[in-house]
């Protein structure tokens, strides 16, 4: 039976993923922000630019791939807030992330179950390679 306890309840476990969600997606977003408003976004984005094009991305785009693929899904998503990216752009960041994000932790795991790091990596960055310039085709 739903009860006011019951909302109570689901509110303040809100409130709480709110704040834990926050306390990343806030940092990146001002960081990739003000990086913005530097020339350095410019030089990530002329340096990335030839690789990024295959998968019909800007170079600044690469920021979003670095965070998600280092940290988590949650850096990228702040990193992807502040950049101006269309439709079909964050539709082919996100599919590459499905297959490549949190590679650190999750290889990490993996090495746990006893897989290789070295296939696991592989594999994962090789299928959001090849979705990212099928994407890019098909879209």
């Amino acid at each position: 039976m739903v009860t006011l306890d019951t909302f109570r309840r689901g509110f303040i476990n809100g409130l709480k993923t709110l704040w834990i969600l926050s306390k990343v997606l806030v940092p990146v977003y001002l960081i990739v922000t003000l990086i913005g408003m530097t020339p350095i976004i410019g030089w990530i984005s002329v340096l990335f630019k030839p690789v990024m094009f295959l998968f019909g991305l800007p170079g600044e785009a690469a920021i979003v791939l670095v965070l998600g693929n280092s940290l988590n899904l949650y850096a990228a998503l702040g990193a992807i807030a502040s950049l101006t990216l269309t439709v079909k752009q964050i539709t082919i960041l996100a599919v590459m992330l499905a297959f490549s994000h949190s590679l650190i932790v999750e290889t990490a795991i993996f090495k746990k179950l006893r897989v290789s790091g070295t296939k696991i990596v592989s594999l994962r960055i090789g299928l959001s390679l090849l979705s990212g310039v099928f994407l890019n085709i098909m879209l």
